[in-house]
């Protein structure tokens, strides 16, 4: 992991180097700070709408799993628009952007689905009791 975060800060410097080589440090300054405000702006902006969209799910009752996910996009892409540097603002706008917001929450929730069906043991819940999953234990029936 953490030579994971120090090819990361690698990166980040050489994008900011290659960027500041090509306009000019104040350029780059100016560019850095202009996507924090777009970035705070369009964050702010779409974690409302997220959290609208959130609450007419569950006063329609029906499982708000996409608005969860887009709000978990949305506070996480935000995060990344703080972090100083040019590849953070890009991955953090395509996590605030909708279109592509969609397709990872598409990949995310595919990815969720198939880690919790390989899970060994695995059990399900029904009524508060406990049943489990596979045919070799006896389910027993309560009254």
């Amino acid at each position: 992991m953490a030579l994971l975060f120090l090819l990361y800060v690698v990166a980040e410097v050489a994008a900011v180097w290659a960027v500041s080589s090509a306009i000019g440090v104040l350029g780059t300054l100016g560019l850095l700070i202009l996507g924090a405000f777009l970035g705070s702006w369009l964050a702010r902006r779409e974690g409302a709408r997220a959290a609208r969209s959130f609450m007419a799910a569950a006063r329609s009752g029906r499982s708000p799993q996409a608005e969860v996910t887009d709000g978990m996009l949305v506070g996480f892409g935000g995060l990344l628009i703080l972090v100083p540097g040019f590849l953070s603002d890009i991955a953090g706008l395509l996590m605030l952007l909708p279109p592509t917001r969609g397709v990872l929450r598409r990949s995310w929730l595919r990815r969720a689905e198939r880690r919790m069906t390989n899970q060994p043991g695995r059990v399900i819940v029904v009524d508060s009791e406990v049943v489990p999953d596979d045919k070799s234990h006896p389910v027993i029936e309560s009254s």
